[in-house]
């Protein structure tokens, strides 16, 4: 299996979220095992070489939920879902990507926010200098 795309990753790290406060490495080690990632897909670099594109990848998910606020952050690199990110879950949905996001405020005033230039949270990688694809991963 391929590095699934971060819009792909954003309803496996919510269902992942669901028991209460989880470290974001442990998020990534569980999804990796969860989709049976092979080392090649495991070892790959984002270009910057800092960083794998799966681990990346989850970061950017749980980003883009934290916007919306279907998460939020309890302390570094840890977060917990929110009562909105509960009932998405209840919802039975089968995908969460930026089209569903939009519906929340939050969301769409984070998107109004990196695509003028002003500062945003800070929590995300320079989201003010990302470079938003809704089918590519955010790059800086």
């Amino acid at each position: 299996m391929t590095v699934p795309d971060y819009q792909s990753l954003m309803l496996p790290v919510l269902e992942q979220s669901a028991t209460g406060e989880v470290r974001i490495g442990d998020i990534v080690d569980r999804l990796a095992d969860q989709l049976k990632l092979s080392e090649d897909d495991l070892a790959e670099l984002i270009p910057s070489s800092k960083q794998t594109t799966f681990s990346n990848r989850v970061h950017w998910a749980k980003s883009y939920l934290k916007q919306a606020g279907l998460v939020e952050a309890t302390k570094r690199a840890h977060f917990q879902i929110t009562e909105r990110g509960r009932e998405v879950l209840k919802s039975g949905l089968s995908r969460v990507d930026i089209g569903y996001l939009k519906q929340f405020p939050e969301f769409m005033a984070f998107q109004n926010r990196s695509s003028s230039g002003e500062d945003g949270d800070e929590s995300i990688v320079s989201p003010k200098h990302a470079v938003v694809d809704e089918n590519q991963t955010p790059t800086i």
